[in-house]
């Protein structure tokens, strides 16, 4: 199973910081011995702060640096036409060397859809547009000229300049929480985020049930049930909370009220595995035992988290 998956980590740009101070964070990031420095893709603030263009602070990123992988978590497909992010990705990874990662998802912040004068459609319709841009994305990347008629996409006999330098396209991440689109993930993506909350209404709902082991082995299932044969192939992905300290039931408890939480107990949350919570050597296991159990080998963390989780990157990357 991919339990046996090397660990990497990633980090998550939440910082925009005034350019100067950026580019030394970057470089800091990958010193540091990070695989990747992603951004998310929001035009409001909402619930993440502010966030700079991802595809063109990404290219700034890979300019600045040597070995960092770049990356989106995640594209909204909604926001780009398939064919001219196609493009877009393909010219970011010719250019940093094959550093590319697309991070794709169907869109799902209401306000950010209401603000900007677009239609917010019913999930299924989101995930469907979201289903068909992979197989333009995949068929432009290819070599040769594509066609695709489909309800949402028609593409005629259109070529792709430049190709993207990996082969035969940059890796996908698909991330999610509910059947439909893990199953999708599943069936398509070369790396599968598992999300840890519910953002199915258009805003984000931090049900802890989501957290749980038993929670994240039924989204697995999802994922498995998509991949079929491939599910091997597959490298899964988790965001956590991570919090460094040595009375990790004082922390746990006190996770449990800063959320809300009702329903769910001390051992519960030290069990969940989006939550990395005690000492160093602690969490080093932790992580192990997760892959040995579920699977995850990527992890990506908060650039607020960027020195804090360092000392596990460096003990744990590509073991």
């Amino acid at each position: 199973m991919s339990s046996q998956r090397p660990f990497r980590f990633g980090v998550i740009n939440e910082s925009p910081l005034p350019a100067c101070e950026w580019f030394a964070h970057v470089k800091r990031v990958e010193a540091l011995g990070y695989s990747t420095f992603l951004i998310r893709d929001h035009v409001l603030p909402d619930f993440f702060g502010d966030q700079f263009a991802p595809l063109v602070a990404m290219t700034a990123a890979a300019t600045a640096t040597t070995r960092l992988r770049v990356g989106t978590i995640v594209i909204d497909n909604d926001y780009r036409h398939p064919p001219m992010l196609a493009k877009e990705v393909a010219t970011l990874d010719l250019l940093s060397g094959g550093r590319f990662e697309l991070g794709l998802g169907a869109g799902w912040l209401r306000s950010e859809y209401d603000a900007m004068g677009m239609p917010f459609d019913r999930n299924g319709v989101r995930i469907d547009r979201m289903a068909e841009s992979i197989q333009v994305l995949k068929g432009l990347f290819a070599e040769g000229s594509f066609s695709f008629s489909g309800e949402h996409y028609q593409i005629e006999n259109l070529d792709l300049f430049p190709a993207p330098a990996q082969r035969p396209h940059p890796p996908i991440l698909i991330g999610g929480g509910k059947r439909r689109v893990l199953t999708l993930a599943g069936k398509e993506a070369d790396i599968v985020g598992i999300l840890t909350t519910s953002v199915a209404t258009g805003t984000v709902v931090d049900d802890p049930h989501e957290r749980t082991v038993a929670g994240i082995r039924e989204k697995l299932g999802w994922v498995r049930d998509g991949a079929g044969e491939r599910f091997d192939q597959i490298e899964l992905s988790i965001i956590p909370n991570l919090v460094v300290t040595p009375d990790r039931r004082g922390a746990a408890e006190r996770v449990i009220e800063e959320h809300g939480w009702s329903g769910i107990g001390v051992e519960d949350v030290l069990k969940m595995p989006s939550m990395l919570i005690g000492t160093l050597d602690q969490i080093v296991d932790t992580v192990y035992a997760r892959r040995e159990e579920l699977g995850f080998s990527y992890y990506i963390v908060s650039d607020q988290n960027t020195e804090e989780f360092a000392p596990i990157v460096e003990r744990l990357s590509g073991s």
